[in-house]
Formats: structure tokens, C-alpha cells, sequence
């Protein structure tokens, strides 16, 4: 007899159906796993075994075979421990076959029997409701599966007997309630950012159409201090968003609880990440920073310190909205659609501007320190401004009467005009939907974001003067476009041409 369960295997965020199937026969007394498991996978031997020892089973004396199919897909992670487990449990008559071929089960089990939480439980769970499958999980991420939709039956055992006698109708598992991540306090205002009105204007304007976003200043200018309110001003994630986002999560690994994401992510890595950290691989190819950061905001401090390898493998990411792992065999594909917000000194020493405090190299150290973010880079990134330092008497004053309450209000509805404008226009080329004037591209760009017959001479104009590469030229239309909508403005206009083009510059020395 040949018993068989269904569980999944992941590539990215896409779910590959396994069938996890055991095979009990006569022989020499072993326990193999086959199917081109990794070592996790090859442990599940002893876990499985002292799980159902735990139950006072024991395997029988036979040959048992367990063959993950197809064999030519990789199988990693702990999550393969419970279709083993109930693949066994069928086979040796514990549990009825015909149950179990209506399930999709993934989990870790521990040495008492326990169900440990796993990675991609959401994925897994929305690809099982397409089968028209059932789903079991551990207890801890029955709330993670239940979002999948209210059709999808969901059993979360707390461990294997629960499970057990759920199946033999001596215990009744309770659908799972799906919950949403909390809110942890008030978010941090704007009211308490002091001077540098220029720079919370371009950081509104950056908020409003999701454009990237460089600060330049010395250093205790506010720059660290503007990056970290600007989640304060994103309008929360829409049901369709926080499902995608927290996908990326789940498989990841880093979903707590089971609970839904509901705020935009804003994630900070520090400049001694790795090349897989932020853009995504390893060895088992997971989420890097940039997919992360999905639909949120990736803030990169100290911009210039990042090595340079890895700042140029952002410019595809940044530019396609995908980060694609390569492996030998296959390639791994994760969304990161990003707002990028960096910051960083004119100079190593920080004070370029300020003859008294300036280094002996300057202007030299300048150029020298600018030149390791390459001119491509920098192309990528909408709005470029100068961040002063703030002055004494700018810290005595009392706090500016509008805060990030009043920003996000306006934001909110240059984001509300963008969406309705989008929805408008159907699906865009290669299934991807726009949401934000900084996905607009091609013809859909040239229709909603050309200036009047002024505006188009001066973007014109400029765009000689300035030597704007193609790329530059368009982001000054999305910024404009932007503009236009803060403004409540039906068509992109001179003036609003004019301040997208005084977003528009390289730091000095470039």
C-alpha cells in the first residue's frame, strides 16, 4: 500500500504542489527520504519518529520509503514533518486515506509531537482554496491561513493527537479566526520636525506619487528624522496590498502570530548587509530587503558607506519592480515595488558648505565621496534635495502648526485622485496594475502626465540645458504629475513643471 498526502514547496512566492507519498514493504528495517531532499527535509526521520513515539506509536519493523514528488524539484524546510507524519499514520491505518487526499498539510513537528510554527502558510493556504482543498497547520498559523478566503476549511492543531482525534470524531478543531497585525502606538509626527520646510515639502510630494527620494545635508540636519515620519503619511495598505505583502512575509518567515500586515512596511538596513540580505537569495533563496519592503518604504542611511556591489544590484529592482534570484536550475521571482528614501553627507566629513568645519580636502572630498553612488543610480531617484542645517534659532521655535495629520490628509487624496485615474484605464501591459503616479510609464505616462503647451517648453528646455537622460525626463512628468494632483489641478501645468525640475539635480560636486 501506498499512502499519499498533500503539502506544497515554494519557489519565491509561487506554491509547487508536492505529493508526499510513503510506501511500507518488506526487507531490511529502514527509513529513507527520497525526492531530492535537502537536510532539513532528510531530519524529518527523527522528528517524525519521536513525535509518534510521543503518542506511543512505533514504526512498524519494515522497509519505509518516502518518495517527494517530482523528484526533480528541491525540497527545503522543516514544514515536509507533518505530510510525512501523516502519510505514515495513513499507511499503518491511523488515519483514513480519503480524508487526507482533501488536505494540503504543511508543519514542523517537535520531539513531544507539538506543531511549530512554519514559513508560507498564506501562500500555501489561498493555493490550497484554488484546488478546492483543505488546509492544515499548525495552531499558531491558523489565523495566517484563515485569510485565504471563508470557503477554505482550516484545521490548526495544537499537536499531532489533536489532529488524531479530530479525524476519529472524539475532538472537534475549530476553524481559526483570521487577526490583523496591531498597531504599535502613535506614529512619529512631523510637528516635531523643526525648519527645513523645503524638505517636508518634497517629502509630501515624495509620499503623495510613492517617488524615490535622496536627502542630502550634514550631518544632524533631520534627514534620518524626515525618513522615519514618512510612513506616517502613506495612506494604510488596501485588502489586495496587505495580502500581497504579507505573501512576502509568510515565506519569509517573519509573518508573527499569523497576523496579517496592515501598516506599510518600512525597513532600514544597516550598511554592513550583504548582497543576498537586501536583494534576496541564499540558500534557500528567501525575501531580501527591497521585497520586504513591498508596497512600503526602504530607507538607506549613509548612502554613499553601502558597498558598491550592492548598490548597483538595486538599479533593476528599482527600475522593474522585481528582484529575480538566479539559481542553476531556476529562477526565483519576488515582487519589490519600493519607495526608496536615502540620505546622506555632501562630504566624509559632513560640512562641504560650512568653510569653518570643512575638512582641508574639500571641495575634493566631495567628488570623492559622491562618486560612489554611480550616475545611474541617482537617475533612479525622483527628487534630489538639499537638506540644511538646522540653525539655534529654528530649534527655539515652537512647533509648526501642521503635522503629519494635515500632510497625510492632503496625501490622501492626491493618492485617492491617482487610483480612481488608474482604475480608469484598465489593466496595464503584462498584468501589472498602476496605483501611483510612480508606475505610471510609456503611453499611459504620455496621456495622463503631458504638461500644457508652457510647460511642455520649459520640461523641453531644460532637459537641454540639464542634459536629462530619457529616464530623468519622464520622472520629472511623474513628479509633475504629482504636483498637479496636490494641487487639485485636472492637467499637469508650467508651475508644477518648474518645481519638479528644482527636485531634479545631482549633489553638488557631480
Amino acid at each position: 500500500m501506498v499512502a499519499r498526502v498533500n503539502t506544497v514547496a515554494f519557489q519565491g512566492i509561487e506554491v509547487l504542489g508536492i505529493d508526499v507519498q510513503v510506501q511500507m514493504s518488506g526487507g531490511i528495517v529502514a527509513f529513507t527520504v527520497v525526492g531530492l531532499p535537502d537536510k532539513a527535509v532528510g531530519e524529518s526521520r527523527e522528528r517524525v519518529r519521536a513525535a509518534l513515539h510521543a503518542l506511543g506509536l512505533a514504526l512498524p519493523a519494515k522497509r519505509i520509503t518516502v518518495n517527494l514528488a517530482p523528484a526533480d524539484v528541491l525540497k527545503e524546510g522543516s514544514h515536509f514533518d507533518l505530510p510525512i507524519a501523516l502519510a505514515l499514520l495513513t499507511v499503518m491505518g491511523v488515519l483514513p486515506d480519503a480524508e487526507m487526499q482533501r488536505f494540503v498539510a504543511l508543519g514542523e513537528l517537535a520531539l513531544d509531537g507539538a506543531l511549530t510554527p512554519v514559513a508560507g502558510v498564506l501562500p500555501a493556504a489561498i493555493d490550497a482554496l484554488a484546488q478546492d482543498r483543505g488546509l492544515i497547520c499548525p495552531e499558531s498559523c491558523g489565523g495566517e491561513a484563515a485569510w485565504a478566503g471563508p470557503d477554505l476549511e482550516v484545521l490548526a492543531p495544537a499537536n499531532l493527537l489533536a489532529l488524531i482525534n479530530h479525524f476519529k470524531g472524539t475532538q472537534v478543531l475549530t476553524r481559526p479566526r483570521p487577526r490583523l497585525q496591531e498597531v504599535g502606538g502613535p506614529p512619529l509626527d512631523l510637528r516635531d520636525v523643526k525648519g527645513n520646510e523645503t524638505a517636508k515639502r518634497a517629502l509630501e510630494v515624495a509620499a503623495a506619487g510613492s517617488h524615490n527620494l535622496l536627502m542630502i545635508g550634514p550631518p544632524g540636519s533631520g534627514k534620518s528624522m524626515l525618513a522615519a515620519r514618512l510612513p506616517g503619511l502613506l495612506p494604510p495598505l488596501d485588502p489586495a496590498e496587505a495580502l500581497e505583502v504579507s505573501m512576502i512575509h509568510s515565506v519569509g518567515g517573519l509573518l508573527e502570530g499569523g497576523k496579517l500586515l496592515r501598516q506599510r512596511p518600512f525597513r532600514s538596513p544597516h550598511q554592513s548587509a550583504s548582497l543576498p540580505a537586501l536583494v534576496g537569495g541564499g540558500t534557500r533563496a528567501k525575501p531580501g530587503e527591497i521585497s520586504l519592503a513591498h508596497q512600503g518604504v526602504l530607507f538607506l542611511d549613509e548612502l554613499p558607506e553601502f558597498p558598491r556591489p550592492l548598490l548597483e544590484a538595486l538599479r533593476q529592482p528599482l527600475e522593474t519592480g522585481k528582484a529575480v534570484v538566479s539559481r542553476a536550475n531556476h529562477h526565483v521571482t519576488y515582487p519589490a515595488r519600493v519607495q526608496l528614501v536615502a540620505a546622506m553627507n555632501p562630504c566624509r566629513c559632513g560640512h562641504l558648505d560650512d568653510a569653518s568645519l570643512a575638512c582641508a580636502r574639500a571641495p575634493k572630498c566631495a567628488a570623492d565621496y559622491q562618486s560612489k553612488i554611480s550616475g545611474p543610480l541617482f537617475d533612479r531617484i525622483d527628487l534630489h534635495i538639499d537638506v540644511p542645517a538646522v540653525s539655534p534659532a529654528d530649534l527655539s521655535l515652537p512647533p509648526p502648526a501642521e503635522g503629519s495629520a494635515e500632510v497625510a490628509a492632503r496625501v490622501a487624496v492626491a493618492r485617492a485622485i491617482q487610483a480612481e485615474r488608474y482604475a480608469g484605464h484598465g489593466p496595464y501591459p503584462a498584468g501589472r496594475a498602476v496605483r501611483t503616479n510612480a508606475e505610471a510609464d510609456g503611453e499611459l505616462l504620455e496621456k495622463v502626465a503631458a504638461p500644457d503647451q508652457p510647460g511642455r517648453a520649459l520640461l523641453t528646455e531644460a532637459a537641454d540645458r540639464l542634459k536629462l537622460s530619457a529616464r530623468g525626463y519622464h520622472r520629472v512628468m511623474r513628479v509633475a504629475r504629482t504636483l498637479a494632483d496636490l494641487d487639485g489641478a485636472a492637467g499637469v501645468r508650467r508651475r508644477h513643471v518648474a518645481e519638479a525640475l528644482g527636485y531634479r539635480r545631482i549633489a553638488p560636486g557631480r
